[in-house]
């Protein structure tokens, strides 16, 4: 991985994927304590970051290969990002999703021309064992959630915006907040801003009780979660962080920060109030960071990216019954 495929991710996603603004709200900057920018990725195309690195993917293909067709696991963004991606490029797609992910998601993913396959994660069921089993039968193209170069270089297409905006802004030093799960947004960002803005640094976000990139960044080593699932955080509960992404967090990204599903509510809700915008639970988890663990950040400035906005109407209810 290395900021020259992230630009040329950048040149083929032109034309392609939105340009998300930075945003903010003097109401959001008094509860951070502190000048508050917000990404919305949740505004991107399929309502997630994830495109970028589904249309990196299947446009850096050969087309004899895209042809035949790609299969992706995902719990949600990044099934429908490469649905979507594929369905651009006229390739077929089999996406391999948990059961318990949201309805929402299954139903785009399917809506968006993809084949999709269930499997039990909650049961132990491996979703690299089933999706490598159905590439091998079909002759599929596996394109990975994070651990994968092209994906990376797409996600990192995020950060090289992210260190055009700040400069504009006036923006010198600040915490670039990133809801993480395996890590390619984040380790993508990472590189981006390693290149074009050194005096930003990446920080991984995570649920409570999954924050196996925290503790890895920590250790110096890759660390398991001990459940498969648990918190509402889906998008962003993976087993560990990439043996692609870990590398590039561990030498680029300051410590990860921890959030609880009731903060990511919170802040689901104030996303909603105060910059009129949508944000899933996982996609909230580094604006929750910004708003409520100020103590844990250094600067005058904070940049926190909004993954996702792919939530079931019930649990967006949840947020704004609890915290508006």
């Amino acid at each position: 991985m290395n900021i020259d495929m992230i630009r040329a991710a950048a040149t083929r996603l032109q034309g392609h994927a939105r340009r998300t603004p930075l945003l903010s709200s003097p109401f959001l900057d008094e509860i951070a304590g502190r000048r508050l920018w917000v990404k919305p990725e949740c505004l991107q195309h399929t309502g997630s970051f994830k495109f970028r690195g589904g249309w990196s993917a299947l446009s850096a293909l050969d087309e004899d290969t895209r042809k035949r067709g790609v299969i992706a696991y995902s719990s949600g963004n990044h099934a429908q990002g490469v649905a979507y991606a594929a369905a651009q490029h006229g390739a077929p797609a089999v996406i391999v999703m948990p059961e318990d992910a949201p309805q929402l998601k299954i139903a785009n993913t399917r809506a968006l021309g993809a084949e999709v396959v269930l499997y039990d994660r909650a049961g132990g069921e491996s979703r690299e064992e089933v999706g490598s089993a159905i590439a091998e039968d079909r002759g599929l193209t596996l394109i990975r959630p994070y651990d994968e170069p092209q994906v990376i270089a797409g996600q990192g297409t995020c950060g090289l915006e992210i260190a055009e905006q700040a400069s504009d802004a006036g923006i010198q030093n600040a915490d670039v907040l990133v809801c993480c799960g395996g890590g390619g947004l984040t380790s993508g960002v990472a590189l981006a801003l390693e290149a074009e803005a050194p005096t930003l640094r990446a920080r991984t976000c995570e649920p409570q009780g999954f924050d196996d990139v925290a503790r890895s960044l920590t250790s110096g080593g890759i660390e398991q979660n001990n459940a498969p699932s648990g918190s509402i955080c889906d998008a962003i509960v993976t087993p560990s962080p990439g043996q692609i992404t870990f590398p590039i967090m561990h030498r680029l990204c300051g410590p990860g920060l921890v959030v609880t599903d009731d903060e990511c509510l919170h802040a689901m809700a104030l996303a909603f109030l105060r910059l009129k915008i949508v944000v899933e639970p996982g996609g909230a988890a580094a604006l929750a960071a910004a708003l409520f663990h100020g103590d844990q950040i250094e600067g005058d400035d904070v940049i926190a990216i909004c993954t996702g906005g792919n939530v079931d109407p019930e649990m967006f209810q949840t947020a704004l019954s609890r915290f508006a």
